[in-house]
């Protein structure tokens, strides 16, 4: 699903979908896959419903799990969907996910991007760990 691209990120294609939420939401088993692959450290027992950290153009958000999404969908909210270049969804489209340390960098310095619900992305990861999975979420 998704392939290595930089340092800080991993490409994929999903199919971009409005939602009426108020949150990004990906199909809740590959949003586990995905976050077990990328934002696990490997120590001890972590949350898999961690927020993944997706940029789509020019705009990152934080993307929570649901059942109820299609597998390879990216649900957006409409707040978010206005703002791209996307004029007849679904529409497939590349997206980029966060690697972890990019991920705990951007949920850093844009305290918005987590949820008020509670879900927070994990902090104190040390940035040394080789981040360097090229098969992620596949």
């Amino acid at each position: 699903m998704f392939e290595a691209f930089s340092r800080n990120y991993y490409l994929g294609r999903l199919y971009v979908t409005p939602t009426d939420g108020d949150r990004a939401l990906m199909h809740s088993d590959q949003h586990e896959r995905i976050n077990e692959a990328v934002y696990a450290t490997g120590d001890g027992v972590e949350p898999l419903d961690t927020p993944l950290v997706m940029k789509l153009e020019t705009q990152h958000f934080p993307v929570h799990g649901d059942a109820a999404v299609p597998t390879d969908t990216l649900a957006l909210p409409e707040s978010v969907l206005t703002d791209t270049e996307i004029r007849n969804p679904p529409s497939l489209r590349e997206v980029l996910l966060a690697r972890r340390e990019c991920a705990t960098q951007l949920l850093s310095f844009f305290p918005g991007l987590r949820q008020a619900n509670g879900s927070q992305h994990r902090s104190g990861t040390d940035s040394s760990l080789e981040d360097d999975f090229p098969g992620a979420g596949t």
